[in-house]
């Protein structure tokens, strides 16, 4: 188990393909290609966890479990939070022993998540069924810098979590949707299509 300081940015991206030759242009190199990625958020009744803002993840990302705790964080231009995160043998088991403890599932996101890396930082590109997302983590100036090489200003900076942006999403498009996969997105009638679209006149 591993303790660390999470400090990182979302942004919107409009194009995928040519945010991957910058990133390849500012050297940076390909750690993982799109891989499937599931999430799970548990709470306990009357989501005491939501409430003082921590969030407790239950992470599958292609054929691994990763079991990840984050306190409430600090928001200024960037988003800061401890995190604490443990790989987990069997995700069943895992979701099993937190229904035993009386957490349940709060909310479920999904996405396929590309990961580049230049030794310092990380960069992710989010294809999720409410738009592309990026995600830069690392230490806060170079944040800064990555972002500048890749033509991200400071006022594009996203700190909400994806929680946060589906249900701004949901307000927005009056989706009824109650989870942000492609499954319940395709099958309540609001599709990828318009999804890019809105963020791009949020632009």
């Amino acid at each position: 188990m591993a303790s660390n300081k999470e400090i990182e940015i979302k942004f919107r991206v409009t194009d995928a393909q040519a945010l991957a030759r910058r990133l390849r242009a500012a050297r940076f190199r390909l750690v993982t290609p799109p891989t499937h990625e599931m999430n799970t958020l548990y709470d306990l009744p009357g989501q005491p966890l939501r409430k003082r803002g921590d969030l407790l993840r239950l992470r599958k990302y292609g054929d691994n479990w990763v079991l990840t705790h984050k306190s409430k964080g600090a928001v200024g231009r960037h988003k800061t939070r401890v995190e604490l995160e443990t790989r987990v043998a069997d995700g069943k088991k895992m979701d099993a022993i937190l229904h035993a403890l009386l957490f349940r599932p709060a909310f479920r996101y999904e996405k396929y998540r590309a990961e580049w890396s230049d030794g310092r930082g990380h960069v992710v590109i989010d294809d999720t069924p409410i738009g592309d997302f990026g995600e830069i983590e690392g230490p806060a100036r170079w944040i800064d810098q990555t972002a500048k090489k890749l033509g991200i200003r400071p006022e594009d900076y996203l700190t909400d979590t994806y929680a946060g942006l589906f249900f701004t999403w949901k307000r927005q498009t009056r989706s009824p949707a109650n989870e942000m996969t492609f499954r319940a997105i395709r099958s309540r009638g609001t599709g990828r299509r318009s999804a890019k679209a809105l963020n791009h006149k949020a632009r």
